[in-house]
């Protein structure tokens, strides 16, 4: 569900944009849709790990890949508040 959200929220954007020439539309597009690079290539490979861990014997490393996923998701979490406050921005401006 979230994927088709960050790309409506870029394509009206993108055309907020264009319409407007106000460059904080294209930064909080851009921001916007930087979660969906950010999730293949940062947050996909930790979830690869964590769901090759056996749930009946975790082993020592998997704390550790949750803990890193939780501060992946963090940053994911980041981008999405950063690109919200940026069409806010754009939005008063």
């Amino acid at each position: 569900m979230q994927a088709p959200h960050a790309i409506a929220g870029f394509l009206l954007g993108f055309r907020a944009w264009r319409q407007t020439s106000d460059w904080p539309w294209l930064l909080g597009a851009a921001v916007l849709i930087a979660n969906w690079p950010y999730t293949l290539i940062g947050i996909m490979p930790t979830n690869h790990k964590i769901m090759a861990v056996d749930p009946t014997r975790p082993g020592p490393d998997a704390r550790s890949l949750v803990k890193k996923w939780g501060s992946l998701h963090a940053v994911r979490s980041a981008l999405g508040c950063a690109a919200t406050l940026i069409f806010l921005w754009a939005s008063l401006s």
